[in-house]
């Protein structure tokens, strides 16, 4: 117990450069996945996630065998995941099994690659389950273009975005671009959630893009206060998840995952009291 929480050494290991880079990643990546988080879950999009980053870790998997860098090489896989994700699901109802079909393609071709790959166990290991000794000064300048170019589209296509989400049938009928916007959304998202694989890993991205702002939309109906809910706890779960890690060098997805479940049983209990309050009055 105490060399899991041995508070001397995780401050010396703040003080290191790498892990100041990692924090400045999970910070940026927590606010890309507070903002995104509560339009994924409006518009049913948790397995479209879970999807889009195990073709991330194929997209990661061929640039790790062709020796390329591994965060362009999954944020190239999501995106082109994403665009055939929104191109063979024209209809609402194909959407689960064309993602099943896409995810299941990709996913093979991602185990091919990495048994193919001979170089060392750590950065296969590292796709899965992320690493904060992977990130550096490219992953910093990936990041940060990527978010601003998906934070300005997303400032820009909010209104109708919303819309689409909340009612697609109606937003259709008003002339507004529901299956364009759903492409340029899924864009969005994959890009986020590709740039989330080599910090949280393939595996458990999902914890960090839905997991926060299912939490916040427990709580509030507010689309405003939902995103800055989710914000909130998508810094906590992925800043927090990497400094509890420090210590005894676990990976990092476990104690992400584990804060941002923890925040979601809180959300769940405070929202099932507050419906029998208003049951018994």
């Amino acid at each position: 117990m105490d060399k899991l929480f041995d508070l001397e050494l995780t401050a010396r290991l703040l003080e290191l450069p790498f892990v100041v880079t990692a924090l400045v990643v999970a910070a940026v990546l927590g606010l890309l996945a507070g903002v995104l988080g509560p339009l994924i879950v409006s518009r049913n999009m948790a397995f479209s996630v879970h999807g889009t980053a195990e073709l991330a870790l194929t997209g990661g998997a061929a640039a790790l065998l062709l020796g390329w860098d591994i965060g362009n090489g999954a944020l190239a896989g999501a995106i082109v995941a994403a665009l055939v994700l929104g191109l063979l699901s024209r209809r609402s109802s194909d959407y689960d099994s064309v993602i099943g079909v896409v995810l299941a393609f990709g996913l093979g071709l991602g185990v091919l690659m990495l048994w193919l790959y001979k170089g060392r166990s750590s950065n296969k290991f590292g796709l899965l389950t992320g690493q904060i000794v992977g990130q550096d000064f490219a992953s910093v300048a990936l990041l940060s273009g990527c978010a601003i170019v998906v934070l300005g589209l997303l400032a820009a296509l909010y209104r109708p975005l919303l819309f689409a989400s909340v009612d697609p049938e109606v937003a259709k009928a008003r002339g507004i671009p529901v299956t364009g916007l759903a492409v340029v959304f899924a864009v969005m998202v994959g890009a986020a959630t590709a740039l989330g694989v080599r910090t949280v890993g393939s595996l458990l991205v999902l914890a960090l893009m839905v997991t926060p702002a299912a939490a916040a939309c427990r709580i509030t109906a507010s689309p405003l206060k939902a995103t800055l809910l989710a914000v909130l706890f998508a810094e906590v779960s992925a800043v927090g998840g990497i400094i509890l890690s420090l210590a005894p060098g676990t990976p990092v997805s476990a104690f992400v995952t584990a804060i941002s479940f923890l925040i979601y049983l809180v959300c769940w209990a405070i929202s099932r009291t507050r419906r029998t309050s208003t049951t018994r009055a």
